[in-house]
């Protein structure tokens, strides 16, 4: 029976967290015409939409896109995926179990953060223009239905209360991750089966939670 292990993508395959205050940051100041450091954002920011942390700034009306990638093009080059993710793909991959992400990011926002040689390891994409966005299932069963296994041969490994819930509603086992932008606690309460406290051995632990489904 095929298998498979989706990922959210910041904070658990990307560190992304810096970068993604100084996205908010270098875009409120951009917009707001003063300077915005990240010590000036909201001590929720990494974890609330960012419609909601730029309001608290003053920002009002709709997100310009251009100013927004603009801000983003800046943050992202000090982006590094986690040391973990080429070794957990490559296992992954050998012991035939496909593999996948399904984030809220668009496309080419995507291809700005991963390098070739991680795209390289991956089977699916699902960014946020293909499908609703979690904590909606539809982007996990769109990535499954790409992949051609069914939701209890796979698991989800996120770090935000919308992936558990988004594993639920979709059929597939929700795994927290410890090491990204939620706390255990919250990825427990959210309903993960399990939460990882960290990626040291990642690729036998999904591996071993794959067979067990």
């Amino acid at each position: 029976m095929k298998r498979a292990v989706l990922f959210d993508l910041d904070g658990v395959l990307v560190d992304s967290h810096h970068a993604q205050l100084a996205t908010l940051a270098g875009f409120a100041t951009s917009a707001l015409g003063r300077r915005v450091t990240i010590a000036d954002l909201p001590s929720w920011a990494a974890t609330t939409p960012r419609e909601h942390v730029l309001a608290e700034l003053g920002h009002v009306g709709t997100i310009d896109q251009d100013r927004w990638d603009a801000a983003m093009a800046t943050a992202t080059l000090t982006t590094e995926v986690f040391p973990f993710a080429t070794k957990a793909l490559t296992a992954l991959r050998a012991a035939a179990v496909t593999t996948g992400i399904v984030t809220l990011r668009n496309r080419r926002r995507v291809d700005w953060l991963l390098p070739p040689d991680i795209l390289g390891l991956l089977d699916v994409i699902v960014c946020y223009e293909d499908a609703a966005p979690k904590p909606a299932p539809d982007g996990l069963l769109l990535a499954l239905g790409k992949l051609g296994v069914a939701p209890a041969y796979a698991v989800f490994l996120g770090d935000m209360p919308s992936d558990m819930h988004a594993a639920r509603a979709a059929g597939v086992t929700p795994i927290g991750a410890g090491w990204g932008f939620s706390s255990p606690t919250a990825l427990t309460r959210a309903g993960a089966t399990v939460v990882l406290p960290r990626a040291d051995d990642l690729a036998d632990t999904l591996l071993s939670l794959t067979s067990m489904e």
